[in-house]
C-alpha cells in the first residue's frame, strides 16, 4: 500500500511528467517526476505494454524523444499492438536488444537461450542506444529476460543500479516493465513502482485494476483502482474519495409532481439527499422514480437516469403510455438515459460515469435503476457497500437529487433484499401489495426521513393509463407487519380496476 505518511513535495517544487492516461495522472497527483526510474509490474496480459506505450506517444505528443528497448517483442509485434489501439509509433525508436542476429549460429547472441548473452555486453548496448538518441523518455521491455542474463541475484542488482545512475546522469525517465511481482530488493531500487492486475470471474469480462505501491516524495492516491484495456488504450478510474467534493447547492424541497406523495415525504424531495425506493417487483417503484425525474425535467433541471434492468426501447414506450414521454427531453439533451451491461462494468467505471454525469453534464438529478442488477454483477467486491457509501455522499455533497431502486425477493408473505442499503439512505419510500375487497392492490408510505417531518400514513398507489395516483391515507389495515396486509377501512379506494391497472414496474 501506498506510505500516506511521505510528505507532499512542496507545491510547484516537483516537476511532474504525464503518463498519457489522465486517470493515472490524477492518482499520481499530477504525473511521474521527470527523470527517475519507475517500476511497473504485471503478469502478461494486464496491459503493462499498453500502458508504456501511452506513456511514450504521451512524450511524442510534447515534443520528446522516445525510445522502448525490447527483449521480449519484436519491433513488428510492437508496432501491430500499437495499430491495434490506431496508433502510430513514429517519432518512438523501437531498439531490440535480441534481432535477426540471434539467429544466426555464429552470433554469440542467441534467440533461444538468453542466459548466454553476455549481461555487460546487453547493458552496454543500451546504453550506447541511449547516448546516440538522448531521449527523455526510456521503456525497457522486459526485467524478466535481464533478470536471466544476471544468472544471480547480486549480478542482476548491481546492474539494475548502474542502469538507474546511467539513466538519472542522461536526463531520463524510465519506465521498467517486469512479469516478477515479488521482486522487494528491485521494489528499493526504482523511485516509485505501479502494480497492474488482472482478475478472471466465472462470467463476464475480466476485471483490471492497478496500484501505486510506492511513489518517493508524493501523496498519491492509495489503493486499489479500476482500469478498462479496450482498443484506444487503458482508461484508469481513481477511487472516488467523496470528501474531496463539496459544492454550495440550494436544500429547498421540489415537489416530486404528485401532491399525496408529497405530503407523504414531508414536502418533496430535497437536493443533497438520496431516496431509496424499495418494494417487491411490478408494485411501482420506476414508475415512480419517472416521475419524480420528469417534474425535475419540466422545472428546467438536467437528468441522468442509469437504467441496469430493464430495455432502454421498453421503459420508453411504457412511460410514454403512462402520459410521462421521455423522449422529448432525451432529444433536447436535459435527459441522459445510460443503459449499463452490469455484466461489462466495474464499480470504479459506473461511479466515473456518474462523475461525469454531474460534472461534465450538469446533471442534478440521478436516478439508479436498480441495484440488484449492480450487485449480483459484482458478486466478489466485498467492500461494495463501502463504494456505494461514497458515491451517494459524493452525490449528496454535490447538491444531486439522487433516486434509488431496490427490488426486494418476494410478493407477499416475508420480503427480502440482497444487501441492505437502508442505512445509506436519508429516505425510504417503502412499496407493498395489500388486499382489499377481493383485488390486489398497492401501498406506498415512508418509512425513513432525515430532512423532513414526513407522513407516517400508508396510502394507495395506483397506476393507470393517465399517470401516476396516490390516494388519501388509508387506516385499519392488518397484518403490514408480517408482510401479509390485509384493509378494511371505511376510505374509498381510488377509482378504476386495479385487476386491469396499466403497466407497472
Amino acid at each position: 500500500m501506498p506510505d500516506d505518511s511521505q510528505p507532499t513535495a512542496p507545491t510547484g517544487s516537483r516537476d511532474a511528467l504525464s503518463t498519457g492516461i489522465s486517470g493515472l495522472d490524477d492518482v499520481l497527483a499530477g504525473g511521474l517526476t521527470r527523470d527517475r526510474l519507475y517500476l511497473v509490474e504485471g503478469r502478461p496480459g494486464t496491459g503493462k505494454t499498453t500502458l508504456s506505450l501511452q506513456f511514450l506517444l504521451e512524450g511524442v505528443a510534447r515534443g520528446e524523444k522516445g525510445l522502448y528497448v525490447t527483449l521480449s517483442e519484436s519491433a513488428d509485434e510492437l508496432r501491430a499492438g500499437a495499430a491495434s489501439h490506431g496508433w502510430s509509433l513514429d517519432g518512438v525508436d523501437v531498439y531490440e536488444l535480441v534481432s535477426e542476429l540471434g539467429l544466426d549460429p555464429d552470433s554469440e547472441q542467441s534467440i533461444l537461450h538468453p542466459s548466454d548473452v553476455e549481461l555487460g555486453e546487453t547493458v552496454r548496448e543500451v546504453m550506447e542506444r541511449v547516448d546516440a538518441l538522448q531521449p527523455a523518455r526510456i521503456v525497457f521491455d522486459s526485467l524478466s529476460e535481464l533478470r536471466l542474463l544476471a544468472q544471480n541475484p547480486l549480478r542482476y542488482r548491481r546492474q539494475i543500479l548502474a542502469l538507474k545512475q546511467f539513466f538519472a546522469s542522461r536526463g531520463c525517465t524510465v519506465l521498467l516493465l517486469d512479469d516478477n511481482t515479488a521482486d522487494v530488493q528491485l521494489h528499493s531500487i526504482a523511485h516509485g513502482v505501479i502494480v497492474v492486475e488482472q482478475i478472471e470471474r466465472e462470467f463476464g469480462s475480466e476485471r483490471r485494476r492497478i496500484r501505486v505501491v510506492k511513489m518517493r516524495g508524493v501523496k498519491v492516491r492509495g489503493g486499489f483502482h479500476d482500469l478498462v484495456l479496450r482498443t484506444g488504450g487503458l482508461t484508469v478510474f481513481p477511487r472516488l474519495v467523496a470528501a474531496e467534493h463539496s459544492d454550495e447547492f440550494d436544500p429547498g424541497t421540489t415537489s416530486t409532481g404528485l401532491v399525496e406523495l408529497d405530503l407523504l415525504l414531508g414536502g418533496g424531495l430535497v437536493p443533497g439527499t438520496n431516496t431509496l425506493l424499495m418494494g417487491p417487483s411490478g408494485a411501482g417503484k420506476t414508475t415512480t422514480a419517472i416521475r419524480c425525474m420528469l417534474t425535475a425535467l419540466e422545472g428546467g433541471s438536467r437528468a441522468t437516469y442509469f437504467l441496469f434492468d430493464e430495455g432502454r426501447a421498453t421503459l420508453l414506450a411504457r412511460s410514454a403510455l403512462l402520459g410521462m414521454d421521455l423522449r422529448p427531453h432525451i432529444a433536447s439533451g436535459a435527459l441522459d438515459l445510460m443503459q449499463i451491461d452490469p455484466a461489462e462494468i466495474s464499480p470504479g467505471e459506473f461511479t466515473c460515469r456518474v462523475r461525469e454525469a454531474v460534472e461534465a453534464q450538469g446533471s442534478s438529478f440521478v436516478a439508479i435503476d436498480s441495484l440488484n442488477a449492480y450487485v449480483h454483477a459484482m458478486p466478489g467486491e466485498q467492500y461494495l457497500v463501502l463504494q456505494m457509501h461514497e458515491l451517494l455522499s459524493y452525490l449528496n455533497q454535490k447538491g444531486a437529487t439522487t433516486v434509488l431502486v431496490l427490488g426486494q425477493h418476494g410478493v407477499i408473505g416475508e420480503v427480502r433484499t440482497d444487501v441492505d442499503l437502508s442505512y445509506l439512505s436519508d429516505g425510504i419510500v417503502l412499496f407493498r401489495y395489500f388486499e382489499a375487497k377481493g383485488a390486489v392492490r398497492t401501498a406506498i408510505s415512508v418509512v425513513k426521513s432525515r430532512v423532513n417531518a414526513h407522513e407516517r400514513t400508508i396510502r394507495e398507489l395506483r397506476i393507470s393509463p393517465t399517470g401516476l395516483q396516490v390516494g388519501e391515507a388509508l387506516s385499519d389495515f392488518q397484518g403490514v407487519l408480517t408482510g401479509l396486509p390485509a384493509y378494511g377501512g371505511k376510505v374509498a379506494m381510488l377509482d378504476g380496476n386495479a385487476e386491469t391497472s396499466g403497466p407497472a414496474a
